[in-house]
């Protein structure tokens, strides 16, 4: 009995020791920050050292909810175990932010604020470091939640929040946050929007057609082409930028000639594999499972390669100023920062991220691997898009915003094939059931273009039993499969509106604290 009284002990107990195992790591990892800042050379600053820890925060908390992004519709596909996506993801995470995470980073993020309007260099360092816990705060808070927000929109508000209280309404560059509000509604639409036109195409290109394996081996290998050139384009645009800065036209075509090499390779594998493979949607789809893997790979090394900006920017501005007790536009970025950011992002996704990762993977939509493709290709597609046409987006935005589009198309799809059936029956009223399970298995082999002549030829034999408008609306609410959980989408969506105000509020709110202690 004894035995059995702490085996039950033990198994509910079981989630709370994991969760304090997170929190002393977590905590340890900040420790060592504040001891390694302390003992550098030269006599230490208190508020470096306080920024330090706070940056190491801020990355992990960077590592815990953006990182799911770029993993999660691969875990959901099972392209990729949970286990391997975090190890993935934290390798090249912190390859991008070493690698290609830049020497110098601009000290006002989005040139949001003016720094003329900031008094003194320590009014500056204060401000810098209430945003960057605030940001901080926030995606905590949100990580929490389950809800995947902008890292970017998080240190933007509190930059803003921050620089309001130190230097009033004018030291804000308004025409510029309009920019990034107007990115709540541009990047998750264009992200959407491509995901699903991808999925069409494949679904119009491959599934619907009768011969679905002869259809992959044409296709596949152009589709898979078409994702080495947008991630080789967006890896030159995005992930070396700061290293290495080329025009658009030079990113396009260095995706090109990496597209062509696939292209042979993909097809030479592809026509393969395709022999040994039945002809179904499940076998398809598994195709897309190597190129979705490389997919996570390089989506992780842009986001370690722009993002630990997010984390190391601000400290690297407070150092700056500490060092040269002034404001300047550019800071440098040290070594010892750019690990703390690196360093940070790997250990909160290992920590935090799988509940993210799930959240994306699995919570929002059904993935599979073809799914989780148009995803992928969508996030690097809208990025470079955008980045041409000058309109601020959020890669958070446009994954999961993709992720949605592919879930909303999925549920149209299946509405009108449901519809259809429904329309063939009632066009065969009267007739043996024999016929009209002939005439359904017939429907139900065709081709895409073979379906709608089928249709066409019965509704103008029966013209006289067609579906009248207002029968029509019924089936619509009638068919509506709800594939996308609305609980998701409308507590994402909420967390992506008070992002840029709830962190810019928490900023002001710990400036006017600090300010205070700071003052004699």
């Amino acid at each position: 009995m004894e035995l059995e009284k702490i085996a039950e002990i033990e198994r509910a107990t079981g989630s709370g020791r994991g969760e304090f195992f997170r929190l002393g790591m977590a905590l340890l990892f900040i420790v060592a920050i504040m001891l390694f800042a302390a003992s550098r050379g030269g006599q230490p600053s208190y508020l470096l050292v306080i920024a330090a820890m706070i940056g190491g925060y801020m990355a992990m908390n960077i590592g815990a909810n953006d990182v799911a992004n770029n993993v999660g519709p691969a875990v959901g596909a099972r392209a990729l175990t949970l286990t391997g996506a975090v190890l993935i993801a934290a390798v090249f995470e912190a390859a991008g932010a070493l690698i290609a995470g830049g020497e110098v980073v601009g000290t006002i993020k989005k040139g949001i604020i003016d720094p003329a309007l900031i008094s003194n260099a320590d009014v500056f360092i204060w401000l810098m470091i209430a945003a960057l816990l605030a940001g901080a705060l926030w995606l905590n808070i949100a990580t929490l939640l389950g809800a995947p927000v902008s890292t970017t929109h998080s240190i933007v508000g509190g930059v803003l929040g921050a620089g309001i209280a130190a230097g009033g309404w004018d030291v804000a560059n308004w025409s510029r946050m309009g920019q990034i509000a107007a990115s709540w509604v541009i990047s998750p639409v264009l992200g959407g929007v491509i995901a699903a036109a991808f999925l069409y195409l494949i679904k119009r290109t491959i599934t619907y057609q009768s011969d679905i394996m002869g259809a992959a081996k044409r296709m596949v290998p152009i589709l898979v082409a078409v994702m080495a050139w947008a991630f080789g384009a967006y890896l030159v645009m995005k992930g070396f930028k700061k290293i290495w800065p080329v025009s658009i036209g030079t990113a396009l075509a260095c995706g090109a000639g990496l597209a062509a090499a696939v292209y042979v390779i993909a097809r030479l594998l592809i026509n393969r594999a395709g022999d040994r493979l039945e002809s179904a949607n499940q076998d398809v789809s598994r195709m897309f499972t190597v190129p979705l893997i490389f997919a996570a790979a390089l989506l992780s090394f842009a986001h370690g390669a722009n993002d630990v900006a997010n984390a190391v920017g601000p400290l690297a501005a407070i150092n700056d100023a500490i060092s040269s007790g002034q404001i300047a536009q550019k800071a440098a970025i040290p070594l010892w920062i750019m690990v703390i950011g690196a360093m940070g992002i790997a250990i909160g996704l290992g920590l935090y991220g799988p509940k993210l990762i799930r959240t994306v993977g699995s919570e929002i939509t059904e993935l599979n691997q073809m799914r989780a493709y148009c995803i992928a290709l969508s996030s690097a597609i809208t990025v470079i898009v955008a980045t041409h046409l000058g309109l601020p987006v959020s890669s958070t935005h446009i994954a999961v915003g993709a992720v949605f589009g592919v879930g909303f198309l999925r549920e149209y799809l299946k509405a009108s094939y449901a519809r259809m059936i429904v329309e063939i029956e009632h066009q065969h009223q009267g007739a043996d059931h024999e016929e009209v399970e002939a005439f359904l298995a017939r429907f139900e082999a065709a081709a895409l273009d073979e379906k709608g002549a089928m249709l066409k030829e019965l509704k103008r034999q029966k013209a006289a039993a067609a579906l009248s408008k207002k029968e029509r609306k019924a089936l619509t609410k009638l068919y509506r499969t709800e594939l996308v959980k609305r609980s998701a989408l409308l507590r994402i969506i909420a967390a992506w509106i008070i992002t840029v105000p709830v962190s810019g509020l928490l900023a002001a709110m710990l400036f006017f604290t600090i300010r205070g202690m700071m003052l004699p």
